[in-house]
């Protein structure tokens, strides 16, 4: 029975130094390392996933959404009106990653425009995948309805088709530019066009940057388009972008503003001109009579103070026209303290 209770205690001594030790399996799963096969078919965890993890989440900056928004609305517009054919486009994701995960998902071939935020000081990126690139191509010279582009491999893009992109690029960017007005005036300038992902390096590879997808179709024709901003160049409006809806900090309501602004100066004031301002005892006001002088000490060159409500507006020089008293302002007046 003794050494029953001996065994039973030792057990239960045993049992919880047992459990704080790790094999190396658990060491493996929080480190985030594995076999090959396991990170083909799980995501990484543990130390690995905070590492590789992207630096900011496009949800802090929620005022994006309606600016992307308001771009698919505008370039909807525009590339009707450049092709004179159905065109819808659409926005398939937002998401933040690593500038080096982006080029690296890039499929090739494919066009890459670098344009620059000037008020930012600062470079984007946009992608165009080679399926837009020859549907617009056929649609703009005239292909077949009904038929799929036909995509030729293995040479490079001819001269019209980059001058076509290039159209295309003007007319993103200067929607984009419209895009961001509600929140900052900012304008798209085109910079260049590259094949080689590597020679569109923009920003440091492991810089965090914001990706639009977005969709364009054309009945049975379309490709993608991804706009690639990088948190850096965004820096600038960050405090804008950080909103929760439009007006929340700086109110840039154009109809409530206009209709102020014509109130405003439509507005009545009443103003005062001011001689002379003195001093006197409670005991002197009440010996006035009528027909009492008020010594005021005051030359006919001496200035006088304009005045709305308590707030000193102009300092000008007091005259007579015809049978009217006027005063000529002659400059602004000093606001007190």
């Amino acid at each position: 029975m003794v050494d029953e209770k001996e065994n039973i205690t030792e057990t239960e001594t045993q049992d919880p130094q047992d459990s704080k030790v790790l094999n190396q399996e658990e060491i493996d799963s929080i480190l985030g390392y594995g076999t090959a096969a396991d990170d083909v078919l799980t995501q990484k965890n543990g130390v690995q996933a905070i590492l590789n993890s992207n630096m900011v989440s496009y949800e802090r900056l929620p005022m994006l959404e309606i600016v992307f928004d308001r771009l698919i609305r505008l370039m909807a517009t525009s590339l009707r009106n450049f092709t004179q054919d159905n065109v819808e486009v659409s926005l398939d994701s937002i998401e933040s990653m690593r500038f080096g995960e982006y080029i690296d998902s890039l499929t090739l071939p494919t066009l890459l425009s670098v344009f620059k935020a000037e008020e930012w000081d600062n470079y984007c990126l946009m992608s165009l995948d080679s399926a837009l690139i020859y549907s617009m191509v056929d649609v703009l010279l005239g292909g077949r309805r009904g038929t799929a582009a036909m995509r030729i491999e293995g040479r490079p893009y001819t001269t019209i088709e980059l001058n076509i992109v290039k159209e295309i690029i003007q007319l993103i960017l200067a929607d984009l530019s419209t895009a961001f007005d509600p929140i900052t005036s900012v304008g798209f300038i085109f910079d260049r066009l590259e094949t080689n992902p590597r020679f569109a390096t923009i920003t440091r590879m492991s810089n965090a940057v914001i990706v639009a997808h977005l969709r364009i179709d054309m009945e049975d024709r379309g490709g993608r388009i991804d706009l690639m901003i990088p948190y850096a160049t965004l820096e600038p409006v960050r405090e804008l972008l950080l909103q929760m809806f439009m007006g929340e900090r700086f109110g840039r309501d154009t109809i409530w503003e206009n209709h102020l602004m014509t109130q405003l100066w439509e507005t009545n004031v009443d103003i005062h001109a001011v001689l002379k301002e003195t001093e006197a005892r409670l005991s002197d006001v009440s010996s006035w009579q009528k027909g009492s002088f008020l010594p005021l000490d005051v030359a006919p060159q001496d200035q006088i103070t304009v005045l709305c409500g308590d707030v000193p507006l102009f300092k000008g020089s007091m005259g007579r026209h015809e049978e009217h008293v006027v005063v000529r302002i002659e400059g602004k007046a000093e606001k007190n303290g």
